[in-house]
């Protein structure tokens, strides 16, 4: 299967991303948990986290310091808080 693009996200509080796919999927996704490791430190602060943005070839979750989030760790987020996974 062939994880759907990631056409919109915003972050409606600090660490939440809600996204959008081009499937129709919408989910919110919490990120506190998941931001580990060197690269995501900058992403605990809510102003460097509202700053993300959608790779325009890659389809992936970016921040201006190189971190990134894979659509198919999303995706498969919105599996599991479906009960699809």
């Amino acid at each position: 299967m062939v994880t759907p693009k990631v056409v919109k996200v915003f972050v409606p509080e600090p660490y939440l991303l809600d996204v959008t796919f081009e499937d129709g999927e919408h989910r919110v996704i919490d990120m506190k948990g998941h931001m580990k490791g060197k690269i995501f430190e900058p992403l605990h602060h809510p102003d460097f986290f509202a700053k993300v943005s959608i790779d325009p070839i890659w389809h992936t979750l970016v921040w201006p310091n190189g971190a990134d989030v894979s659509p198919e760790f999303l995706y498969e987020q919105l599996a599991e808080k479906a009960g699809k996974a």
